[in-house]
């Protein structure tokens, strides 16, 4: 009889295919996985949102809203883009040029900034968004009365008008960058469809010669609108464009990507989903084969017995191997369809969470080819083929004399080439875990990131190994709790391949859940705790729309005011490392208006080297954070891009400790002029006075209430750590889950057994739940263990302390992994003792 490999395998998939449904349902949920994080990764690549402001401007000229960082050389030269915090603004005299080109009928400096009201001029929010009047030409906006504004004029929109009773002739108060001045109401006007997108609110029309001035950058624009001669070639008209700006800088856009230079908000979703997609994607798709890997071949080891029966009566080990890739052949692609299509359905939903949270503009539109679906389902298959070749070689080329004695005992050592292997990545792991303690900064989580990595690839390969030392561990108080605790523990003892395949997925859960979760509020307890303590003021004053411009002067006139400080906030962009491991890393930053003595009464920086009171033009103080991973010191210069672009080389002239709670970088408020949008202060802080008498300027709380808005913020965005610990841990869990119930279903025989031998129902479930305790208890351990060798030298270099973990989130994991694995093993196990009874 000549036997058939794909005959085997579709007859072993028909007649047992419980067998296989646990390798289904893991290979289906790591398509699922892979899909979601790919259609995310390729959405990010491909992002963009249409022009709405532009949209009647063919060719937008503007500044580039990105710093590079290049790496390497020859072929081995990249090119990394790190986008600006703020607008980079081009000159807009620039427009005389454009409007010189061929083709061009118009060229205009488009301004957009905000503008504050008075109490005189009644406006929702108390802020006016502002541009200069010369772009009605591509927006469509249209006096209904007056005419166009000159300078000292204002033209409002008809609802702001009507608001204010205000008509032309009118006098109107703005507070904008240049300070608070008069304007004269030259026109009404009815706002254009580019005028009142992206939720524009009310708006002001400013002379195109004044408008640069009062939004705080003399003599720039946001970008430069060219508008067509009509029958204008569109390529002619951009090259005419192009070389019109040669030597400026400026960079031309058309397309989609005049959206970009509306919506500055597109390079930070893009490298969002970049990250979810990309590095996250990648741990994804590493965790899923690992676990899927590890499901195939419990799926190809509990079938040992047949394969050994197959041998015995002829089949020669190339069938044997066939047969198992048939197998694969038959299950994964399957799976991988079925778990593909609703990973669709998973990206537009975190695609939407990133967009009602504001991360990610709500024009961009989710990306789905063929790719990452195929992607999803290949991996699956391979997969499938590489842990079911695996784990097949060593029935396959068992003599047949041998097959049927060795299926029958289970091995009690691993392979040579899987324990060497095994031993070389705990070695690495340990090795990556000094790296990640002498490291600071982001090469500290880079680091921290193999640790977790290498340690969870030797808890796979040296399953077994660790399987039979948990069992010795937990053995001796089992043995002395009663005949279905001994029992328990002799039955882990004698089969620890099959509780390593137990164990690992939920060491995965543990680790990887615990790794994301308490990094996050590790970084947030430390940075809470110096927000506390740092914030010494007994009012903090803030506005949504910025303080009002002589809101500083007002608090230092106020009943009882001690001090009283301005400050600015924004980003800055910081060079850090060397050579290949240059980067740009982001930092928060304050400009500080008011003496370094009102400074000292009203916010306590922890100073440990330095003054700042020389804080001044050219002259900033740092965190010790920053300054670990910059590499400088007291006296140093330190190069920083300002939130536009602009490079500065300030001294440093003092360091504190905190920098993470409070902002990591401290300069003069004038330093920072004319390189933000907004022109207004953020927040107030004021020592001494009553609430009563600040409450004009803005919302009034105490420190301790502007701490916890503050904490708000921060666990509002560590909603992204905890959605990647919950797809993580879920995907282990549910493997786990199901890795278990494999095994319960393939000892049906052996609990059958034990019911013949006189074993009554509740003794074979009181065995179960102590295998359960085993189990869970075994896996909590080890993935707190791998997630505090990772996050414990992770957190020393990044804040330098102690991870922290809330009790009560890391008791619900524990609790989690243990009912789980209870409800795993005993659920099963009922269905199957029923047949016993």
């Amino acid at each position: 009889m000549r036997l058939k490999p794909n005959g085997l395998a579709r007859a072993a998939v028909r007649f047992k295919p419980a067998s296989f449904a646990g390798t289904f349902v893991v290979l289906m949920i790591s398509a699922l996985i892979v899909s979601a994080c790919g259609i995310l990764l390729e959405t990010g690549l491909r992002a963009s949102v249409p022009a709405e402001r532009y949209a009647k401007a063919p060719v937008v000229a503007a500044a580039d809203q990105y710093k590079y960082v290049v790496t390497g050389s020859g072929e081995d030269r990249e090119k990394e883009a790190v986008p600006l915090p703020d607008t980079a603004r081009v000159d807009a005299s620039l427009a005389d040029r454009v409007a010189r080109a061929d083709g061009v009928r118009a060229a205009v400096p488009d301004f957009t900034f905000p503008v504050r009201a008075t109490g005189e001029l009644p406006v929702e929010g108390g802020v006016l968004t502002a541009h200069g009047w010369g772009a009605h030409a591509f927006t469509g906006s249209a006096l209904t009365a007056g005419g166009a504004p000159a300078e000292g004029e204002v033209v409002l929109d008809a609802d702001t008008a009507r608001a204010a009773k205000a008509g032309v002739g009118d006098t109107v108060k703005l507070q904008t960058a240049a300070g608070q001045r008069d304007f004269r109401v030259a026109g009404i006007a009815t706002a254009g469809p580019a005028d009142t997108g992206k939720e524009a609110g009310p708006l002001a029309w400013f002379a195109d010669s004044q408008a640069s001035a009062l939004a705080g950058h003399p003599g720039q624009a946001d970008a430069i609108a060219v508008l067509a001669r009509p029958g204008a070639d569109a390529e002619a008209l951009v090259g005419s464009v192009k070389q019109a700006l040669t030597g400026s800088g400026a960079q031309v856009h058309t397309g989609d990507d005049r959206g970009a230079i509306e919506d500055p908000g597109l390079a930070y979703a893009k490298d969002t989903l970049f990250g979810i997609g990309g590095p996250f994607g990648g741990i994804a798709a590493l965790v899923a084969i690992f676990t899927a890997a590890g499901t195939v071949a419990l799926s190809v080891g509990q079938r040992a017995h047949e394969f050994a029966l197959l041998r015995a009566i002829g089949a020669t080990p190339r069938q044997i191997r066939r047969a198992v890739a048939f197998e694969a052949l038959l299950v994964a692609p399957l799976a991988g369809i079925l778990g593909a299509l609703p990973g669709i359905g998973l990206a537009s939903w975190w695609l939407g969470q990133l967009q009602d949270r504001g991360a990610v503009p709500g024009a961009v539109r989710l990306h789905v080819s063929g790719v990452p679906l195929l992607v999803a389902v290949g991996s699956g298959l391979l997969t499938a083929l590489g842990a079911g070749w695996v784990a097949g070689r060593r029935p396959a080329k068992t003599k047949p004399g041998q097959a049927l004695a060795e299926a029958s005992v289970e091995r009690l050592r691993p392979g040579v080439v899987r324990t060497v292997l095994g031993v070389v990545a705990l070695a690495g792991g340990a090795t990556l875990t000094g790296v990640a303690a002498g490291s600071t900064g982001d090469g500290a989580a880079g680091a921290a990131l193999g640790v977790v990595m290498s340690f969870m690839l030797a808890v796979g390969l040296l399953g077994p190994l660790i399987a039979r030392l948990c069992t010795a561990l937990f053995s001796l108080p089992l043995r002395g709790s009663g005949p279905t605790a001994w029992l328990a523990a002799a039955n882990s003892r004698t089969n620890s391949r099959r509780l390593a395949s137990a164990i690992t997925p939920i060491v995965l859960a543990v680790a990887f859940a615990s790794t994301l979760v308490f990094m996050n509020t590790s970084e947030r307890h430390v940075a809470d705790d110096q927000l506390r303590a740092g914030i010494t003021a007994d009012h903090v004053v803030t506005d949504p729309a910025g303080l009002p411009v002589d809101a500083l002067q007002r608090a230092a006139h106020a009943p009882g005011v001690d001090a009283a400080v301005a400050l600015l906030n924004t980003q800055l962009l910081v060079p850090t490392g060397s050579g290949e491991f240059k980067a740009l890393q982001g930092a928060a930053a304050q400009g500080v208006a008011g003496s370094a003595a009102d400074l000292a009464e009203v916010q306590d920086l922890g100073v440990t080297q330095g003054s700042l009171e020389r804080i001044g033009t050219g002259r900033v103080a740092i965190g010790k954070n920053l300054a670990d991973t910059a590499d400088v010191g007291i006296g140093d210069r330190l190069p920083l891009y300002l939130p536009d672009g602009t490079r500065t080389h300030p001294e440093v002239v003092a360091v504190y400790d905190r920098g993470l709670g409070l902002p990591a970088v401290t300069m003069d408020r004038a330093s920072l002029a004319g390189h933000t949008t907004s022109g207004f202060d953020s927040t107030l802080l004021v020592r001494g006075g009553t609430q009563a008498s600040l409450a004009a300027l803005g919302e009034v709380t105490d420190a301790s209430g502007y701490a916890a808005e503050q904490s708000l913020d921060a666990r509002t965005g560590a909603w992204m750590n905890n959605t990647m610990a919950a797809v993580l841990g879920g995907f282990a869990a549910v493997a786990a889950a199901n890795a278990l119930v494999m095994t319960v279903l393939d000892r049906r025989s052996e609990l059958g057994t034990l019911r013949l031998v006189g074993t009554t129902r509740r003794q074979v479930v009181r065995m179960l739940g102590w295998e359960s305790l085993l189990v869970s208890a075994s896996g909590v351990l080890l993935g707190t263990a791998i997630a505090a060798a990772t996050l414990f030298p992770m957190m020393s270099g990044m804040t330098g302390e102690a991870p922290y973990a809330p009790p009560l989130v890391y008791g619900s994991f524990a609790a989690a992994a243990g009912g789980l694995t209870l409800l795993a093993l005993t659920l099963p196990a009922l269905r199957t003792l029923r047949r016993w009874s």
